[in-house]
């Protein structure tokens, strides 16, 4: 036990209390002065002795010790042998595991208000983790409701067909999963391009009524921009999109399958149950393939789980949806930005479209944030310009009086209109005269001169 000759229980304290605040391995090595094996080890036997921070203030270095090192001759899984203490409902307690701020210890202690002569700490920790092994992966992770939603793309896609050709589309398919209940949310998309993947996450968040904590996204290219392993990149418009329902993004890190092994599933689940299920279904439009994939999952999440006898609807409305923070007032509206420069003329070129902006800021670079109505512009991160959208028209230019130079302002202010009104207080002779000469003109504006 190399352990118990090198770790004090003064180490042994503070390495729980740097775990639980989320230090990394490599930090708490350092900070303590130990081996990595020698963490290894101490991590492995708190997990084991259902040891967590904050430890109780009334325990001794002592009966730490004791609970680390103690040796177990009991059997290794719930129910084995002669039951000699009564038992309790391991799916409950499991369940109730997840509730946030709910411990192992909690949960023996209200055991034993119930049953004063049942097991012992130790003992019930050890039953209640042999009963989590028996479950399957996915269920096996401890999730703590509301915390997490694993989100990804299925490798396999869904055929769409074109009645009129005959043509088949393949649509992609998303899935969400929640780590705690493990009720699963997907839907058929044409992409997994921006668009596609944030309007998925703002339908997502409205099925399941609220938001989570932490947004967990492979690392595709949609979600974050550079698989690093420490620090990905969040995409911007991603980023915005999730400030906009406070929610966090961890992405999975490369190489680390359970960091998603909730959608992993998930995403097996998409391709057996639902593909599965509707692999003799023809469809021809999204719409019509969205809705026969809402009836098989519906019926996945309705169904009782074998080991736990709940659904993961119950699970959803009993655990999960408690725990979720409210959604905003107004749906996400999915935006797309570009880094655009500012012409000489005070505008800037956006799809072939010219939209103005104050004119102190000719050549500056500006952040243009483009919806499907508006284009709005920033400078430093203030709004200096606001526009709507256009898509045709007789001018591709959108300009703003206030945003000209004075000069260019008062001729814009120009107009045949105001040439007739000037002409009429002058007299009828001089108002059909300028009427004549705008009228000759091809364009009315050939005549101000």
């Amino acid at each position: 036990m190399p352990a118990r000759r090198t770790l004090t229980m003064r180490h042994l304290r503070r390495i729980l209390r740097l775990h639980h605040e989320g230090a990394s391995a490599r930090q708490i090595v350092r900070a303590v002065g130990i081996a990595r094996s020698t963490l290894q080890d101490a991590l492995t036997r708190a997990s084991k002795a259902g040891l967590s921070w904050p430890l109780p203030d009334e325990m001794t270095d002592a009966e730490l010790e004791g609970r680390l090192f103690a040796r177990s001759g009991a059997g290794s899984g719930a129910g084995k042998g002669t039951r000699k203490h009564p038992e309790p409902d391991w799916a409950e307690l499991s369940r109730e595991l997840r509730r946030p701020a709910v411990s192992m210890t909690i949960l023996w202690e209200e055991y034993r208000k119930v049953w004063p002569e049942g097991y012992g700490y130790s003992r019930f920790c050890e039953l209640l983790r042999a009963f989590q092994q028996r479950l399957s992966p996915v269920m096996r992770q401890h999730h703590i409701a509301g915390d997490k939603l694993f989100v990804d793309y299925s490798g396999k896609r869904l055929g769409i067909h074109d009645a009129l050709t005959g043509e088949v589309r393949m649509a992609e398919i998303f899935v969400a999963v929640l780590g705690a209940s493990n009720y699963t949310f997907a839907e058929a998309t044409w992409s997994q391009t921006l668009p596609d993947w944030i309007g998925s996450h703002v339908r997502l968040f409205r099925h399941i009524g609220g938001v989570p904590r932490l947004l967990v996204p492979d690392d595709l290219k949609s979600g974050v921009n550079k698989a690093s392993f420490y620090d990905p990149e969040i995409n911007r418009s991603y980023g915005r999109m999730t400030a906009h329902y406070d929610v966090g993004v961890l992405p999975a890190r490369p190489l680390k399958p359970r960091d998603k092994a909730p959608v992993e599933a998930g995403v097996r689940f998409a391709q057996s149950y639902i593909l599965g299920r509707l692999r003799n279904q023809t469809f021809f439009s999204l719409d019509e393939a969205n809705a026969a994939i809402a009836i098989v999952v519906t019926d996945m999440n309705t169904r009782p789980m074998r080991k736990l006898g709940v659904s993961r609807a119950d699970l959803l409305e009993s655990l999960e949806r408690p725990a979720l923070k409210a959604l905003p007032e107004k749906d996400y509206e999915y935006a797309e930005w570009k880094l655009v420069r500012v012409g000489l003329d005070y505008h800037v070129e956006i799809d072939s479209f010219y939209y103005s902006v104050p004119h102190a800021l000719i050549r500056q670079q500006v952040d243009a944030r483009i919806t499907s109505g508006t284009i709005e512009l920033f400078h430093k991160g203030q709004r200096v310009a606001a526009h709507q959208r256009r898509y045709g028209g007789a001018t591709r230019h959108g300009t703003q009086l206030d945003h000209m130079p004075s000069k260019h302002r008062h001729y814009a202010e120009w107009s045949p209109e105001r040439f007739q009104r000037w002409a009429a207080q002058i007299g009828p002779e001089t108002e059909g005269l300028v009427i004549a000469i705008l009228a000759r003109r091809p364009h009315p504006e050939q005549g101000f001169r």
